[in-house]
């Protein structure tokens, strides 16, 4: 494994570079998954049937919350991959131990938001706006879950390995993957519940 010293350590080897390619190459597909989501959502926004419309579901205050936490959040990914191109692996790890705790904080309220959309009778089944607006949050939830777990991983393998290329590697891939799901946040913030108050 020939390494490239002139590189950051995520970048250094052959295998690495190419692993980060194929990871740019998924999160395209990804880009169509929610792409596809999006379409669906826009398609049947207004099919509301008997249920509730978007107006009289969103609320501001947990919605700003959740854009709060997920966006401080890709901050302190950022911050952590800075500290582990200096080679400050405590510091990576406080700052990728923040990251998970803010997004396990951006679950809690999402849940929270989930049953009070219910309780408010916006069920999957109660019309086909309902069904696309629980589809869409749910696959992006389900996706800062699956990163929840990722991101520990990736901690615990840190902590007993130390840096090294590999676990630079998976880490810059992992951050990727968070700052990702920040950016589909935004679209999700900013055409279904800003639209959908208005």
């Amino acid at each position: 494994m020939k390494m490239d010293h002139s590189l950051p350590l995520e970048y250094s080897t052959e295998e690495n570079r190419l692993k980060i390619l194929g990871f740019w190459i998924f999160l395209g597909a990804e880009i169509m998954l929610f792409a596809t989501l999006f379409a669906g959502y826009f398609t049947l926004a207004n099919r509301t049937g008997n249920g509730p419309t978007g107006a009289e579901i969103f609320e501001i205050t947990p919605v700003l919350i959740e854009t709060f936490l997920l966006l401080t959040s890709s901050f302190t990914i950022g911050l952590g991959i800075h500290a582990m191109r200096l080679g400050k692996k405590k510091a990576m790890l406080t700052f990728f131990a923040v990251t998970l705790i803010l997004g396990l904080g951006f679950l809690g309220v999402e849940i929270y938001d989930f049953v009070v959309y219910v309780h408010e009778g916006a069920a999957l089944q109660t019309s086909a706006f309902t069904s696309m607006l629980l589809t869409t949050l749910g696959t992006h939830g389900a996706h800062v879950t699956l990163g929840f777990f990722w991101g520990l991983f990736i901690i615990l393998q840190v902590r007993k390995r130390g840096l090294t290329p590999e676990t630079a590697n998976k880490s810059f891939i992992f951050s990727l993957y968070w700052h990702f799901l920040d950016v589909v946040w935004i679209f999700i913030f900013s055409f279904i519940y800003m639209k959908g108050m208005m």
